[in-house]
């Protein structure tokens, strides 16, 4: 088994951890920590090896502000062929830590350093900004491409209870409520996976092939309501079939949910920051982050229901709201399509081609039990066989996303697939470097690498400095990706690092969402 502890010495954290594999033994390591404004990252790690123990040390940060008790850390063996992720409990106490003076700084022996650690900018956020920061990225949230869908069910509780003032507004709270905690126990699972050693960040359900396949079946079954081919009224006993209409309280609730369930993948503006801050808090003041994140993302609904002038501005209930439900539903269907592709780039042809086919089957159980067209004995002569056609397809289809396969990353001209060592490489041959950190379940990370780093004047702008182009494909669970998002503060993506040709200098992290002109002036400062 692998132990690790840590201690300070002098101005340095050292790490030491011994049971590693025969195979890394004598080998160096890229090296990981987790905490944020704990080491100076733009120091070497001095590496070294002594019967069959791996230490590792590292300065200290001069504005270290946190004590952990356990040092998380990450090592990268033999071009990511072992990754090994260790929590290092301290065995001295952080009062015998020498104060850090300000820089310049003691140094080791340069000579007997391996390579620098991966380099982070500062994190200069205190708990007001994070949560402000939470705020307005949750507010943005709302213009990300992954909440259209979203927005679809709320235009249409909107138009549906407009004119009833009091549901209006008690719906609006309780969107907010599913809202908010939905973000919190997300965020809630998500520490406690980290803190048991998992290498997760935001959006880690979707790199999930069975919750992407659950969320197409889900919006499937959506669309198909919204289209009217069922009535969960014709599925549900008579006391169940009209809860609906009797708890639109409830309705408005799990909407929220679903919101959080397909805008979760989407990191806005101001979110990046926030978030990489929020998982080295405490578990409560993190907690109250991702909460101010929810409630940034639910302030515009609540707010447009309690406006009298909003529900005034739209038009009463009438044969247009039934079409209305009906287009509805098409952008139900569109998320479906950018599922199934999701799954694909998971789970390979064969994975999405049985999602198809087990859509076709829900749709069929869909259409016989619960249409109004099929009732009495016909509905069980349609419903039975529909029922056995789908548990053969889930049958079926299981196996093929069990079986993942790499994502197809990096297949655009003038791009390499992303690696550490190849990160390395490159800045040792006086390249800088840029790395597209991505996903295919992040819309947003699809716009930015169909617009901003398509264009022209962005991919002539890397050519005039001669800037290397990787892209790390985040689809699928990757611990090194996971590891180096940790190293640059983030948690999810997408992130956009340029890398300066000196690897002792930070990279620079560009916006979620950047321009154009904003690519140009960093690359021009290199």
């Amino acid at each position: 088994d692998v132990k690790a502890t840590a201690f300070a010495e002098g101005y340095a954290l050292v790490l030491r951890v011994e049971g590693l594999p025969e195979r890394v033994r004598d080998r160096q390591a890229e090296v990981y920590y987790e905490t944020a404004g704990l080491i100076e990252h733009a120091e070497p790690v001095l590496q070294s090896w002594e019967a069959g123990v791996w230490e590792g040390r590292v300065l200290l940060s001069p504005q270290r502000s946190a004590s952990p008790e356990t040092i998380p850390a990450v090592l990268v063996f033999n071009d990511r062929q072992d990754i090994i992720r260790v929590a290092a409990p301290m065995s001295t106490p952080w009062s015998q830590v020498a104060d850090v003076p300000p820089k310049p700084m003691p140094t080791f022996d340069l000579g007997r350093f391996d390579r620098p650690a991966p380099v982070a900018p500062e994190n200069d956020l205190s708990l007001a900004v994070a949560l402000g920061f939470a705020f307005v990225g949750g507010l943005l949230l709302n213009l990300m491409p992954c909440v259209f869908p979203v927005l679809s069910l709320k235009l249409l509780g909107f138009a549906d209870h407009a004119h009833k003032r009091a549901r209006l507004v008690a719906g609006g709270f309780a969107y907010t409520a599913g809202v908010l905690l939905s973000f919190v126990a997300l965020a809630g699972l998500l520490l406690a996976l980290r803190a048991a050693g998992e290498q997760l960040g935001w959006g880690f359900q979707l790199q999930e092939p069975g919750f992407v396949a659950s969320l197409a079946v889900l919006f499937t079954l959506i669309g198909l309501n919204l289209a009217g081919v069922f009535e969960l009224r014709a599925v549900l006993p008579a006391s169940l079939g009209g809860w609906q209409l009797r708890h639109p309280i409830a309705d408005a609730f799990f909407t929220g949910v679903i919101a959080v369930a397909i805008a979760s993948p989407c990191t806005a503006p101001f979110m990046g920051a926030a978030l990489g801050f929020a998982v080295t808090l405490p578990a409560a003041q993190a907690l109250a982050v991702f909460a101010s994140l929810g409630l940034g993302m639910a302030a515009p609904y609540l707010v447009a229901s309690v406006v009298p002038a909003v529900a005034r501005a739209l038009p009463r209930p009438g044969p247009w709201l039934l079409r209305f439900k009906i287009l509805m539903a098409f952008p139900m269907f569109a998320t479906v399509v950018w599922l199934i592709w999701v799954l694909g780039m998971q789970t390979g042809i064969d994975g999405a081609v049985a999602m198809l086919a087990l859509l076709v089957a829900v749709a069929l159980v869909a259409w016989a039990w619960g249409s109004p067209a099929v009732a009495g004995r016909a509905r069980w002569a349609l419903g039975l066989p529909a029922l056995l056609i789908l548990a053969g397809v889930f049958a079926w289809a299981l196996p093929a996303w069990k079986t993942a396969v790499p994502a197809a990353a990096a297949v655009e001209a003038g791009w390499e697939a992303w690696s550490p060592k190849r990160v390395a490489e490159l800045r040792a041959q006086g390249r800088p470097v840029f790395v597209d950190f991505t996903a295919a379940w992040c819309v947003t990370c699809q716009y930015n690498k169909r617009t901003t780093l398509a264009d022209d004047r962005v991919l002539q702008a890397f050519a005039s400095k001669n800037v290397a182009l990787l892209r790390a494909d985040w689809t699928t669970r990757d611990d090194a990706i996971s590891a180096e998002l940790a190293a640059l503060g983030r948690t999810g993506v997408p992130v956009y690092a340029l890398y300066p040709a000196d690897e002792f200098q930070p990279p620079r992290l560009l916006s979620e969402l950047p321009s154009v002109k904003e690519v140009q002036e960093a690359v021009a400062e290199l």
